[in-house]
């Protein structure tokens, strides 16, 4: 699509919303961080990246994300295939409830792992700790991130055609060779595409970790909850620290997507 310079003042006027509002929501917020994260000079800001507790919290956050990105992708591209490619009763109430994390509070699906996994609850493991334990946080963040990667492929698998898939079964290839060679490569920025949402998602996430993992430290603190203990106990420069580190990290997975999304326009 063409891009067309602003040839009213109608149209100058609703950029300049557009501009005062990104800045107000997103460029003010993120002045205040580096502002707090630096005011002293860069020595605080190592030193409280270097802390111990931090570093665990920022190894419970990547080991959150890549365990939820592994278990999304998938299971997501399973559950995409299924949808798309099968008929079965319940299928729409399937496909319904797939975006029930858009809408479905983080805190609940937390408080729902321990009403589950919890001391007395439904279905309560021996000898294995879920709920307040890195399995329960984990299920958290596979659950807030779960649609991501079903709906970035399911649009594009509704859009192949079946020609190519059946001439490679005329040639005798088998179910997974052909969906590795045939179309794997047909949806393969699609599948990158939501992986990338889902490891945003899951790295920015806070209530339902906070909840399911009972925000113990050293223990279950992942850096989003390290962020806001370290605000309830009155140190600025440390939630600072992490939270400009987030931003930075998000930085780049919004970078990564824009590059994305031109290359799949080309």
């Amino acid at each position: 699509m063409r891009e067309l310079s602003p040839r009213s003042p109608v149209g100058v006027i609703l950029i300049g919303i557009v501009l005062v509002y990104a800045g107000l929501l997103i460029g003010a917020p993120l002045a205040a961080m580096v502002q707090g994260a630096f005011g002293k000079g860069i020595e605080p800001f190592m030193k409280a990246l270097t802390q111990p507790d931090v570093l665990h919290a920022f190894q419970v956050t990547v080991s959150l994300a890549a365990g939820s990105v592994l278990v999304n992708t998938v299971f997501g591209l399973i559950v995409a295939w299924v949808l798309v490619r099968h008929r079965f009763p319940g299928r729409r109430i399937v496909d319904a409830l797939v975006d029930a994390p858009f809408v479905f509070s983080p805190v609940i699906a937390g408080y729902v792992l321990i009403v589950l996994f919890g001391r007395g609850g439904w279905f309560t493991p021996q000898n294995f700790q879920i709920a307040f334990a890195f399995p329960g946080m984990l299920l958290g963040t596979i659950f807030v991130s779960l649609p991501f990667v079903i709906r970035e492929v399911q649009p594009v698998l509704e859009a192949l055609t079946s020609e190519q898939e059946e001439a490679a079964y005329t040639l005798g290839a088998s179910a997974w060779s052909t969906f590795r060679r045939i179309v794997i490569p047909q949806i393969w920025r699609g599948l990158l595409y939501g992986i990338v949402l889902t490891l945003a998602r899951s790295l920015g996430e806070f209530g339902a970790v906070v909840v399911a993992g009972g925000a113990v430290e050293n223990v279950t603190e992942s850096a989003t909850v390290y962020v806001f203990r370290a605000s309830l106990d009155r140190n600025p420069i440390g939630a600072y620290s992490v939270s400009i580190v987030l931003c930075m990290i998000s930085v780049i997975i919004l970078t990564a997507m824009s590059l994305l999304r031109r290359r799949a326009v080309r």
